[in-house]
This record gives C-alpha cells, structure tokens and sequence, in this order.
C-alpha cells in the first residue's frame, strides 16, 4: 500500500502547487469534472462547482506571484481500501489559512479529489 499512498501524495502536492502558483489547469487536472467544493460562510453551506471554482482561480493573483510565504503540508491521510483517500490538509492564502477536508478515488485514469470541503481563518 505505500505505493498507494505515494501517489496519493503525489494528487495532494499538485493540489498545494496548483493553488500557489494559481495553475488552474493543474488543479483541474486532479479534480473530477463533477467535484464541488463546500464551506460554511455566515452560517449558511456554500457550494461552488469545480469549473467555477478553476474561473475564480484564473481571475485572482496567486501567492506565488505576489511572493506570498508558502506553508501546506498534509495532517493525515485515512484509508477505507485501496481505491479511497480521506486526505485532512493545511495550507494557506494569506490572510487565509484553510484546513481542506479531500476526499480522492482511484478511478480508471488514476487518483481524483471528488470532494473538497474547507474551513479557513482570517488573519493579519
């Protein structure tokens, strides 16, 4: 299984690398077309679909480009089989600083992120 896990670590550093640099086709290429992302906000679920989410990331700055510190790293990664990740990751957009909740399969091109729900802080 440590292969496994290696290429699932391998979808979670395109994930942080994609959100740094702003790559929205790198991000698009380890999320499946049907994904979502969820977040609560002012008490209310929010949902977004992953082509919309690709356009928000193609229209803002990245952290890369404005020489952002850059911290990501993953809290843990829990396996039910060889073909389904729940991956727990911290990374940050300052001044936000998320926790994501992935869920990825392993499908017939190979690992995805299916789910993404998030919490973030604000900070100065």
């Amino acid at each position: 299984m440590s292969q496994n896990r290696a290429s699932v670590e391998a979808v979670v550093q395109s994930y942080f690398d994609g959100l740094y640099e702003g790559d929205a086709e790198k991000l698009g290429a380890i999320f499946h077309p049907s994904a979502d992302l969820r977040w609560v906000e002012k008490g209310e679920l929010q949902v977004l679909t992953v082509p919309d989410w690709l356009d928000r990331v193609r229209k803002r700055p990245s952290g890369k480009a404005e020489g952002k510190p850059r911290e990501d790293f993953i809290v843990t990664i829990d396996r039910s089989d060889d073909k389904t990740a729940f991956i727990k990751v911290r990374c940050q957009l300052p001044p936000r600083y998320f926790t994501d909740y992935l869920v990825a399969m392993k499908l017939a091109d190979g690992w995805q992120i299916v789910s993404k729900s998030y919490r973030y802080d604000l900070r100065e």
